[in-house]
């Protein structure tokens, strides 16, 4: 007979697997039909759970949405955290930073797509979140210490604002993403096609640079 604390454990275990595997799933369901779109009982039938667990778990369909948003955020969140770039001069680290969101968004179109819906809906969910306004600082914190290494080096301008270079990134690497289809409709030129792919990419950080080290 297995003890009562190993009990529990699998429980737990079980319950964070269920928990993992709705919001697999939810994310795929958001990213592609939107908020209004999704409904629960597809979400349901895709995992291997049930409404009224999902409910359970989540409380309801609009807490689920922002359960899926917090983890998203949370991802890119975590690897900027994670990212090592004390032992870089300044530039290359500032490039490094640019490289690897543009590598984020690319591999996580879900991701892309969740942000474009949540400011159709004028952020109104994301603005409930306590755990998204918490994640505002640690955003900005890797940049912020770059920039202050560079602009104590002498090599960044000292007019520089980490908000105004944090949205100069992710604005290359969104638009990149969100707009493929439409970009590639207009243009006849698909931006993720892997040809071009290392010449975005050093395009992003060359114009980072560019912008920091102007004088």
């Amino acid at each position: 007979m297995a003890a009562p604390r190993a009990e529990g454990q699998d429980r737990q275990r079980d319950a964070e697997r269920t928990r993992a595997e709705i919001l697999d799933v939810a994310t795929r369901e958001f990213a592609d039909q939107g908020y209004t779109g999704a409904r629960v009982d597809e979400i349901a039938a895709k995992t291997s759970t049930t409404k009224r667990m999902i409910y359970y778990y989540f409380g309801g369909k609009e807490q689920l949405y922002v359960a899926v948003l917090e983890r998203a955020y949370s991802v890119i969140r975590a690897v900027e955290q994670e990212l090592d770039v004390e032992h870089l001069a300044p530039v290359e680290a500032i490039r490094g930073l640019a490289e690897l969101t543009f590598d984020h968004h690319e591999s996580h179109p879900d991701f892309v797509r969740l942000v474009s819906i949540e400011n159709i809906h004028r952020a109104e969910h994301i603005a409930t979140s306590a755990t998204l306004a918490n994640l505002a600082n640690p955003a900005l914190d890797v940049l912020a210490r770059i920039l202050e290494r560079g602009r104590a080096d002498g090599v960044f301008r000292q007019d520089v604002d980490a908000l105004d270079v944090h949205m100069a990134i992710s604005a290359f690497c969104v638009f990149r993403v969100a707009n493929r289809y439409t970009f590639r409709a207009i243009f006849e030129r698909d931006m993720l096609d892997p040809g071009r792919r290392e010449h975005h990419r050093r395009m992003l950080g060359d114009a980072v640079v560019a912008y920091l080290t102007a004088r």
